[in-house]
């Protein structure tokens, strides 16, 4: 059983080759919006049919654009009759440059004017540096509650990177579970403890920020797809330096992982590995 997207469907229009042993298969014949109800075996076929099936529910409709309100309106106002000015004999221009300047005062007046300025001017300059420092606060403040988002933003983490590698500043590691990709995993016997299996899982960081190790959910299931155990696993019980663990997965970087698990029998046939 997988799960798929839209993109993966579109790509070869349903046919797709399965991760493990290499098969392919038409993944439109047997695809569901759910599992049935266990237990199951297999996926029922979905039966073709006779005409394409018609669409009623619309997702999204472009708006019709209003040239014709436009038009109406321009037609409107042309049909407006404009009152015509027959005689222009009364109607004096006078030129910006001839206009009569306003008279700047003068003497006491003018001293009074500029001292009132001043005065204003002195009784509000702390006004206006305590609202920018207030409102720079409010921003840091934001800006710390907000980190992990602003660090996984493509422009605003790009810059905040730069700025700390000018600086000599660290960024915190943020999570992003679903940046994660899984490369390949197998499971066997241990080599050297009896009663335990050993997970291996390649692992990919496709963000652009360095990110902390995930924690690893590891669920095994028998035939009929029931779950029958299930562990987390924390960074520290699969990995051994610190160091590594403080730095955490590099961009685009890749690791592979080994897991020991306690060997829940046989009837454990499938195993799925998860991030959180």
């Amino acid at each position: 059983m997988f799960s798929l997207d839209a993109q993966t469907l579109a790509q070869a229009h349903g046919h797709v080759v399965c991760g493990h042993c290499e098969a392919g298969f038409d993944s439109l014949a047997t695809l569901a919006e759910q599992l049935p109800p266990e237990p199951f075996v297999e996926l029922s076929l979905n039966q073709p049919a006779l005409e394409p099936p018609q669409l009623d529910l619309v997702v999204y409709r472009p708006r019709p654009e209003p040239p014709a309100v436009v038009v109406a309106n321009a037609a409107v106002a042309a049909a407006t009759p404009r009152p015509a000015i027959d005689d222009f004999s009364q109607l004096v221009f006078a030129p910006r440059f001839a206009r009569e300047p306003r008279v700047p005062p003068h003497g006491r007046a003018a001293r009074r004017s500029r001292r009132h300025l001043y005065s204003s001017g002195e009784r509000h300059w702390p006004w206006m540096v305590a609202c920018l420092l207030l409102t720079l606060l409010l921003a840091a403040q934001l800006a710390w509650a907000k980190r992990d988002e602003l660090i996984r933003q493509p422009v605003v983490g790009h810059w905040l990177r730069g700025g700390c590698a000018m600086l000599g500043c660290e960024l915190p590691l943020v999570a992003a579970p679903r940046q994660l990709h899984l490369l390949a995993s197998n499971v066997q016997a241990h080599p050297s403890v009896a009663g335990a299996l050993m997970i291996s899982a390649s692992v990919r960081n496709d963000a652009a920020f360095a990110q902390p190790w995930p924690v690893l959910t590891i669920a095994l299931s028998d035939a009929q797809g029931r779950r029958i155990a299930m562990r987390r696993l924390q960074p520290a019980d699969y990995l051994d330096d610190a160091t590594i663990q403080r730095h955490g997965l590099a961009p685009g970087g890749s690791a592979v992982l080994l897991l020991e698990v306690e060997d829940p029998g046989d009837k454990a046939v499938a195993f799925e590995i998860g991030f959180e």
